[in-house]
């Protein structure tokens, strides 16, 4: 029997010498596959621990069996299918406290709760300009879809506060008595203090029409539904729609969504402002926003501490308002105005007076000057911006705080004026604020159609305190 000699059975099965090169590189190429599926298997996030929903109450669900962490989103899929997006604001062992920001009707026990993959992001860009979203990033004009393609984190990353720039330049608001008076810079962050009914918005709407920042950001947060509408058509108008972003959460919204509503505005104006631009950002209300974040804290749990509101609250403001300000040197400006309710007229509400602290400036409107028919009822003495003196010349220094005295004059003596009793000559101080009075009464008003630039209102400030004529 003729048995095949070694070299001839080799070269038959293709493992013999001459294809030892061959076999190395079909070697190495099924190493390297090997590797980047070993690569692709350790990137890949593993899926996630499904729960179950175990009790409802009020507006907090409790799911156990599942993990996720505080600001993580998760589904709840209801028995129709459905699903209701929530966030987890809370744990206790093994139990998660989840707030739904949308309508929770149709969930019953154990429903499946499955945690998102990488939660707490927003979708961004120049695409946002002109358009009208809610809390959600959704949005709500008919303009069609939203295709940004940058991803930042809603609740914004700090900065180094040796990093930022220093407030140096005033930023033109468009009003006479506030650049002149109340002098703004880019990058300061200024309360507007007011009750019900006095005028934040109409306010807040000439300096979104008459700023000369390059965006405005605008955030409705819990204000009535009616005013989204006419704060875009009848306040801001379509010509300065073109570079606004408007974020609109109203009452009726769940209060996460509220809450989601004030971070994702902040956002929008973080990523224009690390672009270089110098942004307006436009917050109606701060107050609201601390409401929303008192609901959600009592209802998993947290005692409250001063007057209903629990301490979680006082920790949400300062991180919401420290987010805005000046970037790191050679990035832009977020110029943010921020109203706050004043219930019942009472400035030493806990709100008003933790926002008071730690903004750089408050601008209190007040209800007898508006009942008076003036407008915008600015109460100049009870106002101030904290970065005035670094930003405005002397020569202006000095005309403001002139104005001021002299108001302060007039307003100490005006129930005397009023009833007669004052005579003439007793007081040249007093002498001098009659005769101003009519002139700073016209200075301090102005139509909401007009628009007044920082060098006129300058100049007007100078023409009211020259000597009137005889």
């Amino acid at each position: 029997m003729n048995v095949p000699s070694r070299t001839r059975l080799s070269e038959g099965t293709g493992t013999g010498p001459r294809n030892a090169p061959l076999d190395l590189a079909r070697g190495a190429t099924w190493r390297r596959g090997l590797q980047r599926r070993i690569r692709a298997v350790e990137e890949t996030e593993p899926p996630p621990v499904e729960g179950s929903l175990t009790r409802m109450v009020g507006l907090t669900l409790e799911a156990a069996g599942c993990q996720a962490s505080v600001g993580d989103y998760c589904d709840v899929i209801a028995g129709d299918g459905s699903r209701t997006a929530t966030e987890v604001v809370g744990f206790a062992g093994d139990r998660l406290f989840l707030m739904p920001s949308g309508d929770a009707h149709g969930l019953g026990p154990n429903a499946r709760v499955i945690p998102r993959q990488r939660a707490g992001s927003v979708r961004v860009g120049p695409e946002l300009l002109g358009r009208i979203i809610d809390g959600a990033a959704q949005p709500l004009d008919d303009l069609g879809p939203l295709s940004c393609g940058e991803s930042v984190r809603l609740t914004g990353r700090p900065i180094n506060p040796l990093a930022r720039h220093q407030i140096s330049e005033p930023l033109d608001v468009g009003v006479r008595c506030i650049n002149s008076l109340l002098t703004i810079g880019r990058g300061q962050r200024v309360g507007l203090f007011a009750g019900s009914g006095v005028g934040k918005s109409v306010l807040l709407g000439m300096m979104a029409r008459y700023t000369s920042a390059d965006v405005i950001v605008v955030g409705l947060i819990g204000e009535r539904g009616r005013e989204v509408k006419e704060f875009v058509e009848r306040i801001l108008g379509p010509r300065d729609r073109s570079r606004a972003v408007v974020v609109a959460t109203p009452a009726d919204h769940p209060p996460l969504m509220r809450l989601h509503g004030a971070w994702l505005a902040t956002a929008i104006a973080e990523y224009f402002r690390d672009r270089g631009l110098s942004v307006l950002l436009l917050m109606d209300s701060l107050t609201r926003f601390a409401q929303a974040q008192r609901e959600i804290a009592l209802a998993i749990g947290e005692a409250p501490a001063t007057k209903g509101y629990p301490p979680s609250v006082f920790a949400r403001l300062p991180q919401l308002v420290e987010r805005a300000g000046n970037g790191a040197s050679g990035r832009g400006s977020i110029t943010a105005f921020y109203t706050v309710l004043t219930e019942g007229d009472d400035q030493q509400d806990p709100i008003a007076d933790a926002a008071r602290a730690i903004l750089d400036g408050h601008i209190v409107l007040s209800r007898r000057i508006a009942e008076s028919g003036h407008y915008p009822a600015i109460d100049v003495e009870a106002s101030i911006s904290r970065v005035m003196q670094e930003i405005a010349p002397s020569a202006h220094l000095a005309a403001a705080r002139q104005f001021r005295q002299t108001l302060s004059t007039y307003q100490q003596h005006r129930d005397l004026i009023a009833i007669g009793a004052y005579q003439r000559g007793s007081d040249p101080r007093v002498d001098q604020a009659l005769a101003l009075w009519p002139r700073m009464q016209r200075f301090l008003q102005q139509d909401m159609s007009e628009r007044v630039d920082l060098a006129t209102s300058l100049a007007a400030l100078n023409e009211t305190l020259s000597e009137p004529t005889k």
